[in-house]
């Protein structure tokens, strides 16, 4: 959990009216540090069985012991896997220049590939931006974990918010505290310094009108505008029943791998000797014994009957099913085989219909998200308002690909068609990349097919004088 070192509301420099906002952003913040922390390990996977255990079955020694679970890794990443921003267009469907550059400048691909795990773990992520002299506008992913916003509903939107930009280790506790942090609003950024305990802002005007932080929400309701996490809590009872589960198959099949045998009879030497080297009897391939002389009778072996762990291994599937549902991921996703699991391509496909419907839902609400950071990232790089943008960058869009993950195949197959149909589409670069090519490829294609057009002009028109 984040802690700020020293009175950072009464940061030297800062305005009473906005000490008493950032008072209350880091109400905000403090208010949900602990179930952050726990939505980010239920996401690595760390939980013991302390966590689950009903105290029935599981023994109370085994307490710390954590059994290994990605079901929350991939209820996040196999839903984010299929948001793949692809850059800026314009309007006219051409890639937009100017955004496009300051996206490869931010490495706004990859930084974006970052950000919506943390949407999704969290309910929501941050994005900031401020003045850049080298670029033109920096851009800044920030997960709730070091950030916070209060929401407008009367503007719809962002009030105001703050993220930590730096930390500083401290040599005696040995703890993490942040140094820089940027506090958001419609007039300013604020920078506030840390030197020693005491905190230090300094104001930094801006003509946008509105705050440089915006929001990518995951599955947001009236009274969450914030968003939803997918690691919600039922989906969290579920991760802990396979645990549980887990860790009960995995103690019966200790049980099962040494059976419980029993020696009825032996005298009291015999039975000092066997109970001297339990280990030794168990693994020795003969088991030898003389007639117990006080009662005369020979000494009785048995074994109890094995357990099996197939009542487990129904209930992991039980869970299993259930999570698939809860979710939207196949069942295949969750690694447990049973009767729902599909037999063919087009069963798959049927299956992951709910998880291509929620990726188009998520696209289309990170890409009205990164519209507007678009549209903050144009205007401050050129230094004018937002109603000061061209036409062309107000047209600016976020485009994403296909969250179907269609096969090659069947792309080409759709491109063939659609070029038999409208004879111009095979010249585009939308049918080289149906086709299976990528930018890269596409470009190297369209000069080579350039200097092959060029040779055969110079051919045409100075190949009788070359002959000559």
């Amino acid at each position: 959990m984040v802690k700020v070192k020293g009175d950072i509301v009464h940061a030297i420099g800062l305005p009473e009216e906005e000490a008493k906002r950032l008072a209350e952003l880091m109400n905000v913040f403090n208010k949900h540090a602990e179930p952050n922390k726990v939505k980010a390990k239920y996401y690595e996977g760390h939980i013991t069985l302390d966590e689950v255990n009903l105290g029935i079955a599981l023994p109370t020694g085994l307490a710390k012991l954590e059994i290994g679970c990605a079901w929350g890794e991939k209820a996040v990443d196999v839903l984010a896997s299929r948001s793949m921003f692809d850059g800026f267009v314009t309007s006219s469907g051409t890639d937009s220049e100017k955004m496009n550059q300051i996206a490869k400048d931010n490495r706004l691909i990859a930084e974006y590939m970052k950000a919506c795990r943390d949407e999704l773990k969290y309910g929501c992520t941050f994005a900031t931006l401020s003045a850049d002299d080298r670029i033109g506008a920096r851009i800044r992913f920030h997960s709730p974990q070091t950030a916070a916003a209060l929401w407008s509903g009367e503007k719809q939107r962002i009030d105001c918010g703050f993220a930590i930009i730096d930390s500083e280790q401290d040599n005696s506790t040995k703890g993490w505290y942040p140094s820089l942090v940027n506090y958001y609003t419609d007039t300013a950024i604020w920078t506030l310094q840390r030197e020693g305990n005491v905190w230090y802002a300094t104001e930094y005007p801006h003509r946008l009108g509105r705050s440089l932080m915006e929001p990518l929400i995951w599955n947001a309701t009236s009274a969450k505008p914030f968003g939803r996490s997918r690691l919600k809590e039922p989906i969290r009872r579920l991760i802990q029943g396979y645990v549980r589960t887990v860790a009960n198959a995995t103690i019966g099949l200790e049980f099962a791998t040494s059976p419980q045998k029993y020696l009825l009879g032996v005298t009291d030497d015999q039975y000092d000797q066997i109970t001297s080297s339990k280990f030794q009897q168990y693994v020795g391939s003969i088991l030898a014994s003389t007639q117990n002389p006080e009662t005369g009778q020979n000494p009785v072996f048995g074994q109890l009957s094995q357990g099996t762990i197939e009542p487990h291994v129904q209930m992991l599937r039980l869970l299993a099913t259930q999570f698939s549902a809860a979710t939207g991921l196949t069942v295949t996703d969750t690694g447990v085989i049973n009767d729902a699991n599909p037999t063919s391509s087009d069963a798959i496909l049927a299956q992951s219909q709910t998880l291509v419907l929620m990726a188009e839902q998520l696209n289309a609400g990170n890409g009205d998200a990164l519209y507007s950071i678009a549209q903050m990232a144009l205007a401050i790089s050129q230094n004018v308002t937002l109603d000061e943008l061209s036409d062309e960058d107000k047209a600016v869009m976020a485009h994403f690909k296909n969250p179907a993950m269609p096969s090659l195949a069947s792309t080409a197959d759709a491109a063939v068609k659609i070029a038999s149909a409208r004879q111009a589409f095979s010249d585009t670069d939308v049918f080289a990349e149906m086709i299976g090519f990528d930018q890269a490829d596409i470009r190297r294609i369209k000069a080579q097919e350039t200097k092959v057009r060029g040779l055969q002009t110079l051919s045409e028109e100075f190949g009788n004088d070359l002959e000559g």
